[in-house]
Protein backbone atom coordinates (compact mmCIF):
# COMPACT_ATOMS: atom_id res chain seq x y z
CA UNK A 1 0.00 0.00 0.00
CA UNK A 2 1.02 3.46 -1.37
CA UNK A 3 2.02 6.23 1.70
CA UNK A 4 -0.45 8.63 -0.04
CA UNK A 5 -3.16 5.91 0.40
CA UNK A 6 -3.21 5.41 4.03
CA UNK A 7 -4.96 8.82 4.31
CA UNK A 8 -8.65 9.51 3.27
CA UNK A 9 -8.60 12.95 0.84
CA UNK A 10 -11.75 14.11 2.12
CA UNK A 11 -11.60 17.26 4.69
CA UNK A 12 -12.01 16.36 8.39
CA UNK A 13 -9.04 13.89 8.26
CA UNK A 14 -5.04 14.11 8.07
CA UNK A 15 -5.05 14.95 4.29
CA UNK A 16 -7.34 17.89 5.36
CA UNK A 17 -5.39 18.75 7.81
CA UNK A 18 -1.85 18.56 5.60
CA UNK A 19 -3.73 20.91 2.88
CA UNK A 20 -5.02 23.34 5.53
CA UNK A 21 -1.21 23.66 6.56
CA UNK A 22 0.35 23.97 3.16
CA UNK A 23 -2.33 27.09 2.91
CA UNK A 24 -0.94 29.32 6.08
CA UNK A 25 3.02 28.02 6.37
CA UNK A 26 3.06 30.28 2.74
CA UNK A 27 3.24 32.97 5.18
CA UNK A 28 6.04 31.43 7.32
CA UNK A 29 8.89 31.49 4.89
CA UNK A 30 11.19 33.73 6.67
CA UNK A 31 10.43 32.75 10.75
CA UNK A 32 13.04 33.62 13.24
CA UNK A 33 15.74 31.67 14.02
CA UNK A 34 14.81 32.00 18.00
CA UNK A 35 11.34 30.50 16.45
CA UNK A 36 13.81 27.86 14.74
CA UNK A 37 15.66 26.80 17.72
CA UNK A 38 12.37 26.13 20.23
CA UNK A 39 10.92 24.12 17.47
CA UNK A 40 13.53 22.00 17.25
CA UNK A 41 14.16 21.56 21.03
CA UNK A 42 10.71 20.93 21.93
CA UNK A 43 8.42 19.65 18.72
CA UNK A 44 10.24 17.90 17.25
CA UNK A 45 11.58 15.60 19.55
CA UNK A 46 7.39 14.74 20.15
CA UNK A 47 7.51 13.91 16.17
CA UNK A 48 10.13 11.62 16.15
CA UNK A 49 9.42 9.84 19.19
CA UNK A 50 6.25 9.44 16.72
CA UNK A 51 8.24 8.01 13.86
CA UNK A 52 10.09 5.40 15.96
CA UNK A 53 7.06 4.40 17.57
CA UNK A 54 6.02 3.47 13.71
CA UNK A 55 8.72 2.11 12.30
CA UNK A 56 8.23 -0.43 15.42
CA UNK A 57 4.80 -0.63 15.25
CA UNK A 58 6.15 -1.70 11.04
CA UNK A 59 8.43 -4.25 12.47
CA UNK A 60 6.06 -5.92 15.05
CA UNK A 61 3.79 -6.33 11.97
CA UNK A 62 6.25 -8.21 9.66
CA UNK A 63 7.29 -10.57 12.88
CA UNK A 64 4.29 -11.07 13.86
CA UNK A 65 1.22 -11.92 11.39
CA UNK A 66 3.87 -12.18 8.44
CA UNK A 67 5.50 -15.27 10.23
CA UNK A 68 2.20 -16.24 11.09
CA UNK A 69 1.01 -16.04 7.38
CA UNK A 70 3.86 -18.40 6.65
CA UNK A 71 2.88 -20.78 8.91
CA UNK A 72 -0.64 -21.06 7.77
CA UNK A 73 0.68 -21.48 4.47
CA UNK A 74 2.81 -24.03 5.14
CA UNK A 75 0.16 -26.07 7.01
CA UNK A 76 -1.94 -26.04 4.17
CA UNK A 77 0.79 -26.95 2.12
CA UNK A 78 0.98 -30.27 4.33
CA UNK A 79 -2.96 -30.89 4.03
CA UNK A 80 -2.74 -30.68 0.93
CA UNK A 81 -0.20 -32.99 0.24
CA UNK A 82 -2.17 -35.83 2.69
CA UNK A 83 -5.42 -34.73 0.61
CA UNK A 84 -3.20 -35.96 -2.27
CA UNK A 85 -1.77 -39.52 -0.79
CA UNK A 86 -5.40 -39.98 0.63
CA UNK A 87 -6.35 -40.00 -3.42
CA UNK A 88 -3.85 -42.07 -4.84
CA UNK A 89 -4.47 -44.78 -1.81
CA UNK A 90 -8.16 -44.90 -2.67
CA UNK A 91 -6.99 -45.52 -6.11
CA UNK A 92 -4.96 -48.41 -5.38
CA UNK A 93 -7.71 -49.45 -3.23
CA UNK A 94 -10.26 -49.65 -5.86
CA UNK A 95 -7.56 -50.91 -8.47
CA UNK A 96 -6.32 -53.80 -5.99
CA UNK A 97 -9.31 -54.93 -4.78
CA UNK A 98 -8.07 -53.80 -1.15
CA UNK A 99 -5.51 -55.45 -1.03
CA UNK A 100 -2.16 -53.12 -0.11
CA UNK A 101 -0.26 -52.87 3.16
CA UNK A 102 -1.22 -51.77 6.24
CA UNK A 103 0.37 -48.43 6.35
CA UNK A 104 -1.19 -47.66 2.89
CA UNK A 105 -4.82 -48.28 4.30
CA UNK A 106 -7.31 -45.34 2.95
CA UNK A 107 -8.41 -45.45 6.83
CA UNK A 108 -5.79 -44.35 8.26
CA UNK A 109 -4.52 -42.00 5.48
CA UNK A 110 -7.87 -40.40 6.17
CA UNK A 111 -7.14 -40.07 9.97
CA UNK A 112 -4.06 -38.39 9.03
CA UNK A 113 -5.43 -35.88 6.87
CA UNK A 114 -8.12 -34.99 9.86
CA UNK A 115 -4.40 -34.58 11.96
CA UNK A 116 -3.33 -31.84 9.18
CA UNK A 117 -6.29 -30.55 9.04
CA UNK A 118 -6.51 -30.07 12.79
CA UNK A 119 -3.04 -28.81 12.70
CA UNK A 120 -3.96 -26.37 9.88
CA UNK A 121 -7.05 -25.28 11.32
CA UNK A 122 -5.39 -24.02 14.99
CA UNK A 123 -2.52 -22.41 12.64
CA UNK A 124 -5.51 -20.43 10.37
CA UNK A 125 -7.42 -19.83 13.63
CA UNK A 126 -3.59 -17.94 15.38
CA UNK A 127 -3.43 -16.48 12.37
CA UNK A 128 -7.03 -14.91 12.64
CA UNK A 129 -6.27 -13.96 16.42
CA UNK A 130 -3.31 -12.20 15.34
CA UNK A 131 -4.59 -10.04 12.38
CA UNK A 132 -7.81 -9.23 14.71
CA UNK A 133 -5.16 -7.83 17.50
CA UNK A 134 -3.15 -6.19 14.63
CA UNK A 135 -6.46 -4.24 13.70
CA UNK A 136 -7.49 -3.58 17.41
CA UNK A 137 -4.22 -2.37 18.10
CA UNK A 138 -3.72 -0.10 14.85
CA UNK A 139 -7.23 1.57 15.40
CA UNK A 140 -5.70 2.66 19.04
CA UNK A 141 -2.27 3.49 17.30
CA UNK A 142 -4.27 5.77 14.63
CA UNK A 143 -5.52 7.56 17.61
CA UNK A 144 -1.73 7.44 19.36
CA UNK A 145 -0.85 9.27 16.44
CA UNK A 146 -3.33 11.95 15.65
CA UNK A 147 -3.04 12.93 19.34
CA UNK A 148 0.21 13.25 19.72
CA UNK A 149 0.10 14.96 16.34
CA UNK A 150 -1.98 17.31 18.15
CA UNK A 151 0.26 17.41 20.95
CA UNK A 152 3.31 18.60 18.67
CA UNK A 153 0.91 20.96 16.97
CA UNK A 154 -0.11 22.71 20.41
CA UNK A 155 3.41 22.90 21.50
CA UNK A 156 4.15 24.55 18.13
CA UNK A 157 1.55 27.09 18.73
CA UNK A 158 2.83 27.84 21.88
CA UNK A 159 6.33 29.22 20.57
CA UNK A 160 5.11 31.21 17.71
CA UNK A 161 2.48 32.64 19.36
CA UNK A 162 4.70 35.46 20.49
CA UNK A 163 4.64 36.92 16.35
CA UNK A 164 2.30 39.40 14.73
CA UNK A 165 -0.97 39.09 15.16
CA UNK A 166 -1.43 37.39 11.25
CA UNK A 167 1.05 34.86 12.06
CA UNK A 168 -0.90 34.04 14.91
CA UNK A 169 -3.76 33.85 13.57
CA UNK A 170 -2.52 30.95 10.47
CA UNK A 171 -1.23 28.98 13.07
CA UNK A 172 -4.52 28.85 15.66
CA UNK A 173 -6.38 27.76 12.15
CA UNK A 174 -3.89 25.12 11.48
CA UNK A 175 -4.25 23.94 15.59
CA UNK A 176 -8.28 23.98 15.47
CA UNK A 177 -8.23 21.86 11.86
CA UNK A 178 -5.97 19.47 13.95
CA UNK A 179 -8.14 19.41 16.48
CA UNK A 180 -11.32 18.90 14.98
CA UNK A 181 -9.94 15.40 13.89
CA UNK A 182 -11.73 12.57 14.95
CA UNK A 183 -9.49 10.28 16.55
CA UNK A 184 -10.82 6.88 14.98
CA UNK A 185 -11.91 9.44 11.51
CA UNK A 186 -8.79 7.87 9.47
CA UNK A 187 -9.29 4.09 10.69
CA UNK A 188 -13.08 4.35 10.16
CA UNK A 189 -12.34 5.73 6.45
CA UNK A 190 -9.54 2.81 5.82
CA UNK A 191 -12.00 0.14 7.38
CA UNK A 192 -13.98 1.29 4.65
CA UNK A 193 -11.98 1.75 1.96
CA UNK A 194 -10.08 -1.89 2.64
CA UNK A 195 -13.10 -3.92 4.57
CA UNK A 196 -12.16 -6.86 1.54
CA UNK A 197 -8.40 -7.12 3.14
CA UNK A 198 -9.36 -7.15 6.76
CA UNK A 199 -10.57 -9.98 9.05
CA UNK A 200 -14.43 -9.62 9.85
CA UNK A 201 -14.09 -9.86 14.09
CA UNK A 202 -18.04 -11.04 13.77
CA UNK A 203 -17.21 -13.73 11.63
CA UNK A 204 -17.13 -17.80 12.71
CA UNK A 205 -13.51 -19.54 12.82
CA UNK A 206 -12.99 -22.78 10.61
CA UNK A 207 -13.89 -26.34 12.08
CA UNK A 208 -12.85 -29.50 10.70
CA UNK A 209 -16.81 -30.00 10.67
CA UNK A 210 -17.43 -27.59 8.63
CA UNK A 211 -14.10 -28.69 6.03
CA UNK A 212 -15.08 -30.87 2.56
CA UNK A 213 -11.90 -32.45 0.74
CA UNK A 214 -12.20 -35.29 -2.13
CA UNK A 215 -12.46 -38.85 -1.36
CA UNK A 216 -13.80 -37.84 2.42
CA UNK A 217 -16.77 -40.77 2.57
CA UNK A 218 -15.22 -42.84 0.43
CA UNK A 219 -16.04 -46.17 1.19
CA UNK A 220 -13.02 -47.31 2.07
CA UNK A 221 -12.51 -44.84 4.19
CA UNK A 222 -15.69 -45.87 6.28
CA UNK A 223 -15.29 -48.62 8.75
CA UNK A 224 -17.23 -51.58 8.97
CA UNK A 225 -17.68 -51.95 12.47
CA UNK A 226 -15.20 -49.55 15.32
CA UNK A 227 -15.09 -49.60 19.25
CA UNK A 228 -13.40 -50.04 22.25
CA UNK A 229 -12.72 -53.72 23.51
CA UNK A 230 -10.14 -54.87 25.97
CA UNK A 231 -7.51 -57.61 25.10
CA UNK A 232 -4.99 -59.76 27.65
CA UNK A 233 -1.99 -58.98 27.59
CA UNK A 234 0.50 -61.19 25.48
CA UNK A 235 3.28 -61.03 28.73
CA UNK A 236 2.31 -64.54 31.14
CA UNK A 237 4.18 -62.55 33.80
CA UNK A 238 1.69 -59.55 33.83
CA UNK A 239 -0.84 -58.75 36.54
CA UNK A 240 -2.77 -56.05 34.90
CA UNK A 241 -4.74 -59.01 32.95
CA UNK A 242 -7.01 -57.24 30.15
CA UNK A 243 -6.35 -53.09 29.16
CA UNK A 244 -8.93 -51.15 27.24
CA UNK A 245 -8.39 -49.84 23.15
CA UNK A 246 -9.54 -48.65 20.48
CA UNK A 247 -9.86 -51.11 17.38
CA UNK A 248 -11.38 -50.63 13.88
CA UNK A 249 -11.77 -53.37 11.19
CA UNK A 250 -11.45 -51.18 7.35
CA UNK A 251 -12.57 -52.17 4.24
CA UNK A 252 -9.15 -53.00 3.48
CA UNK A 253 -9.54 -56.53 5.60
CA UNK A 254 -7.31 -55.09 8.74
CA UNK A 255 -8.22 -55.33 12.29
CA UNK A 256 -6.24 -51.93 13.65
CA UNK A 257 -5.28 -50.74 17.13
CA UNK A 258 -5.22 -47.57 18.51
CA UNK A 259 -5.11 -46.17 21.69
CA UNK A 260 -7.94 -43.95 21.51
CA UNK A 261 -10.46 -42.15 18.57
CA UNK A 262 -8.72 -38.77 18.90
CA UNK A 263 -7.12 -37.42 15.51
CA UNK A 264 -6.45 -34.49 16.80
CA UNK A 265 -4.20 -35.09 19.72
CA UNK A 266 -1.56 -37.18 18.15
CA UNK A 267 -1.24 -38.79 14.86
CA UNK A 268 -3.54 -42.00 14.63
CA UNK A 269 -0.60 -44.29 14.02
CA UNK A 270 -2.02 -47.96 14.61
CA UNK A 271 -0.55 -49.71 17.51
CA UNK A 272 -1.81 -53.26 16.08
CA UNK A 273 -2.47 -54.48 12.18
CA UNK A 274 -3.83 -57.65 11.71
CA UNK A 275 -4.80 -58.96 7.78
CA UNK A 276 -7.89 -60.65 9.07
CA UNK A 277 -7.89 -62.72 5.73
CA UNK A 278 -4.35 -64.81 7.23
CA UNK A 279 -6.16 -64.53 10.54
CA UNK A 280 -8.20 -67.31 12.75
CA UNK A 281 -11.31 -66.26 14.86
CA UNK A 282 -12.30 -68.32 17.70
CA UNK A 283 -15.94 -68.74 18.38
CA UNK A 284 -17.33 -66.22 21.29
CA UNK A 285 -17.35 -67.28 24.64
CA UNK A 286 -19.68 -64.67 26.29
CA UNK A 287 -18.40 -61.68 25.91
CA UNK A 288 -14.85 -63.04 25.15
CA UNK A 289 -13.46 -64.14 21.57
CA UNK A 290 -9.58 -65.02 20.65
CA UNK A 291 -7.67 -64.13 17.14
CA UNK A 292 -4.57 -65.48 16.25
CA UNK A 293 -3.05 -63.58 13.41
CA UNK A 294 0.81 -61.95 12.61
CA UNK A 295 1.15 -58.15 13.49
CA UNK A 296 1.82 -56.42 10.18
CA UNK A 297 1.86 -52.57 11.38
CA UNK A 298 5.50 -50.58 11.64
CA UNK A 299 5.49 -50.69 15.46
CA UNK A 300 8.23 -52.10 17.56
CA UNK A 301 6.07 -54.66 18.60
CA UNK A 302 5.19 -56.54 15.33
CA UNK A 303 9.15 -56.98 15.02
CA UNK A 304 9.06 -59.12 18.50
CA UNK A 305 5.63 -60.64 18.45
CA UNK A 306 5.50 -61.91 15.10
CA UNK A 307 1.53 -64.52 14.86
CA UNK A 308 0.57 -64.47 17.77
CA UNK A 309 -3.03 -65.50 19.55
CA UNK A 310 -4.99 -62.75 21.37
CA UNK A 311 -7.77 -62.84 23.75
CA UNK A 312 -10.60 -59.63 23.32
CA UNK A 313 -13.11 -58.92 25.60
CA UNK A 314 -15.58 -56.77 24.34
CA UNK A 315 -18.57 -55.48 26.71
CA UNK A 316 -21.23 -57.41 26.39
CA UNK A 317 -22.30 -60.96 24.58
CA UNK A 318 -23.74 -59.48 22.11
CA UNK A 319 -20.99 -56.71 21.48
CA UNK A 320 -18.84 -59.96 20.76
CA UNK A 321 -21.10 -61.54 18.38
CA UNK A 322 -21.41 -58.62 16.17
CA UNK A 323 -17.82 -58.03 16.02
CA UNK A 324 -17.20 -61.90 15.49
CA UNK A 325 -19.40 -61.85 13.01
CA UNK A 326 -17.97 -58.59 11.04
CA UNK A 327 -14.72 -60.48 11.32
CA UNK A 328 -16.15 -64.03 10.33
CA UNK A 329 -17.36 -62.40 7.05
CA UNK A 330 -13.61 -60.81 6.30
CA UNK A 331 -11.67 -64.08 7.18
CA UNK A 332 -14.09 -65.74 5.05
CA UNK A 333 -12.65 -64.03 1.87
CA UNK A 334 -9.46 -65.41 2.32
CA UNK A 335 -7.26 -67.40 -0.20
CA UNK A 336 -7.36 -71.27 0.46
CA UNK A 337 -3.57 -71.51 0.55
CA UNK A 338 -2.85 -68.63 2.99
CA UNK A 339 -2.95 -70.99 6.15
CA UNK A 340 -2.81 -74.82 5.81
CA UNK A 341 -3.55 -75.52 9.55
CA UNK A 342 -4.12 -72.99 12.15
CA UNK A 343 -4.04 -73.57 15.77
CA UNK A 344 -7.53 -72.52 16.95
CA UNK A 345 -8.00 -70.06 19.69
CA UNK A 346 -8.68 -71.29 22.82
CA UNK A 347 -11.95 -71.71 24.57
CA UNK A 348 -13.09 -73.09 27.31
CA UNK A 349 -15.72 -75.35 25.46
CA UNK A 350 -14.00 -78.24 23.74
CA UNK A 351 -13.08 -77.53 20.42
CA UNK A 352 -13.36 -79.10 17.13
CA UNK A 353 -11.84 -78.55 14.30
CA UNK A 354 -13.14 -78.64 10.73
CA UNK A 355 -11.03 -79.66 7.91
CA UNK A 356 -11.78 -78.97 4.72
CA UNK A 357 -11.24 -81.58 2.57
CA UNK A 358 -12.08 -82.92 -1.37
CA UNK A 359 -15.38 -85.62 -1.63
CA UNK A 360 -14.09 -88.52 -1.55
CA UNK A 361 -16.01 -91.16 -3.17
CA UNK A 362 -16.53 -94.49 -1.36
CA UNK A 363 -18.22 -97.64 -2.94
CA UNK A 364 -16.92 -100.30 -0.63
CA UNK A 365 -18.89 -101.22 2.73
CA UNK A 366 -15.50 -100.71 4.58
CA UNK A 367 -15.42 -96.87 3.62
CA UNK A 368 -19.37 -97.17 4.43
CA UNK A 369 -18.69 -98.24 7.76
CA UNK A 370 -15.92 -95.57 7.93
CA UNK A 371 -18.30 -93.11 6.89
CA UNK A 372 -21.21 -93.90 9.60
CA UNK A 373 -18.48 -93.71 12.68
CA UNK A 374 -16.97 -90.38 11.09
CA UNK A 375 -18.89 -87.68 9.82
CA UNK A 376 -18.09 -87.12 6.36
CA UNK A 377 -15.83 -83.90 6.13
CA UNK A 378 -16.68 -80.42 4.51
CA UNK A 379 -16.09 -79.38 1.38
CA UNK A 380 -15.45 -75.69 1.05
CA UNK A 381 -16.44 -73.95 -2.12
CA UNK A 382 -13.53 -72.95 -4.72
CA UNK A 383 -11.10 -75.59 -3.12
CA UNK A 384 -9.36 -78.34 -5.66
CA UNK A 385 -7.23 -80.57 -6.01
CA UNK A 386 -6.53 -82.70 -2.62
CA UNK A 387 -4.90 -79.97 -0.63
CA UNK A 388 -5.91 -79.74 2.93
CA UNK A 389 -7.26 -76.30 3.90
CA UNK A 390 -8.56 -74.67 6.90
CA UNK A 391 -12.12 -72.82 7.61
CA UNK A 392 -11.54 -69.17 8.08
CA UNK A 393 -13.53 -69.85 11.59
CA UNK A 394 -12.11 -72.69 12.52
CA UNK A 395 -12.96 -72.71 16.22
CA UNK A 396 -16.37 -74.14 16.25
CA UNK A 397 -17.71 -75.39 19.55
CA UNK A 398 -18.55 -79.28 20.33
CA UNK A 399 -21.93 -78.58 21.32
CA UNK A 400 -23.41 -76.29 18.57
CA UNK A 401 -25.72 -77.44 15.96
CA UNK A 402 -25.55 -74.91 13.64
CA UNK A 403 -22.26 -74.86 11.44
CA UNK A 404 -20.57 -71.52 10.57
CA UNK A 405 -19.45 -71.84 6.95
CA UNK A 406 -22.17 -72.06 4.48
CA UNK A 407 -20.42 -74.67 2.65
CA UNK A 408 -21.87 -77.56 5.27
CA UNK A 409 -24.54 -77.57 2.90
CA UNK A 410 -22.78 -79.45 0.66
CA UNK A 411 -22.00 -82.29 3.50
CA UNK A 412 -25.59 -83.62 3.07
CA UNK A 413 -25.32 -83.62 -0.48
CA UNK A 414 -22.03 -85.78 -0.80
CA UNK A 415 -23.74 -88.50 1.40
CA UNK A 416 -26.60 -88.70 -0.65
CA UNK A 417 -24.27 -88.95 -3.34
CA UNK A 418 -22.40 -91.49 -2.01
CA UNK A 419 -25.42 -93.58 -0.74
Amino acid sequence: MKEGHHFDQSMGGIAGLFENMRQNTQGLANTHLETEKNLKGSVLPILDRLHKEIKNKSKELSSGALKSAKEVEKARNTTQKYIELLGQQTANYESSGGKMHAHEDPYIVQRGVYHRLGKQVMEENNNRHDLISVQNNFAQFESHIIEVIQQAMASFQQFVGGQAQKVDQLYADMLGTTQRVPLDFEWRQFVGRNANMLVDPNGPERTIEGIAFPNQNHKATKAMIEGTLERKSRNKLSLSGYSSGYYVVTPSKYLHEFKDSDNLRKDPTPELSIYLPDATIGTPNGEKFNIKGKDVSKGIGSKLSGTSEIAFKAHSASDAEKWFGVIRSVVGHAPANLSSEPTSPISPVEEKRVISQPPINTESSGAAAAEEKHPAPLQTSGITGGETVASPATATPASAHAPVSAVDHAAPASAEEKI
